[in-house]
């Protein structure tokens, strides 16, 4: 395994609808901020349409004929660099999922997760237009190990034991997360990496969400131990950090904590 990974987050504040407009705004954020040294980049949930479930449908797109993947492979064989792509609106049939792709060196896609979890309160209709997806999924980079979800998941933990138990490197998070919900956001995500103790990417867009909402911004990069090894906490940009798996593995031998969880946890009522 490689023992050391640089990845880079990009915040991205969307424009609502309109995803020719974000595919060309991705494209300078990627071309600003993408560095030699930059081993993977993260995109945020929805980033070709923003937090707008109505506008999903039209958005979609085959991932045999994809401009979305087109640019994505473009962008990684130019910079030399791995994508983890985010997501945006994908069709199979008549079902639309909400779909991360990932991209090698190589512009070459290797792998995609569609969102397990869809979120359908206070006014969102995720799950009107979208399909749950059936599975986890792990994506090997270059010898790292990376468990994929996307937003409403982080409130799930069980995907997060299940990659643990996998044995991930590397968890991450891609969301589009509503500014009233800060204190679920830093909570959840920096439990899933010291519950699990495990690098994470917790990575939400900035900007407009519909209906006179607005994104968090709150982008960070969290190390096994819960401490924050970057952070971007509004507006548009980019955050780094190069990730010691050789440090990971020798904290987790020493509090070898997966190996108390029980099997069951049998409940007694009295």
């Amino acid at each position: 395994m490689t023992k050391n990974l640089n990845v880079m987050a990009i915040q991205m504040s969307s424009v609502l609808g309109d995803k020719k407009q974000n595919i060309t705004k991705i494209k300078e954020l990627i071309n600003n901020n993408a560095r030699p040294e930059t081993d993977v980049i993260i995109l945020p949930e929805v980033w070709t349409v923003g937090w707008a479930c109505d506008y999903f449908p039209e958005s979609a797109e085959s991932l045999d004929d994809s401009e979305v993947i087109r640019t994505l492979s473009d962008l990684a064989k130019t910079h030399n660099v791995n994508i983890i792509g985010g997501s945006f609106i994908t069709k199979k049939g008549k079902k639309l999922f909400n779909t991360c792709p990932v991209i090698n060196r190589k512009g070459e896609l290797i792998a995609t997760y569609d969102k397990c979890h869809l979120f359908s309160y206070y006014g969102d209709k995720e799950g009107t237009y979208i399909t749950e997806g059936s599975n986890s999924v792990i994506v090997n980079i270059e010898g790292v190990r990376i468990g994929l979800t996307i937003c409403y998941d982080i409130r799930f933990p069980e995907i997060y034991r299940a990659y643990a138990y996998k044995g991930v490197d590397l968890m991450v998070n891609m969301a589009a997360w509503g500014s009233k919900k800060e204190i679920p956001w830093v909570s959840m995500t920096h439990s899933r990496a010291v519950e699990n103790q495990c690098y994470f990417v917790a990575l939400t867009q900035s900007g407009a969400i519909e209906h006179g909402e607005f994104n968090l911004g709150k982008s960070t990069i969290i190390n096994y131990k819960g401490d924050n090894l970057a952070e971007i906490t509004s507006g548009e940009g980019a955050i780094s950090a190069t990730l010691d798996f050789e440090e990971q593995n020798e904290f987790r031998a020493k509090c070898t904590v997966l190996k108390d969880v029980h099997k069951s946890y049998e409940v007694k009522e009295y």
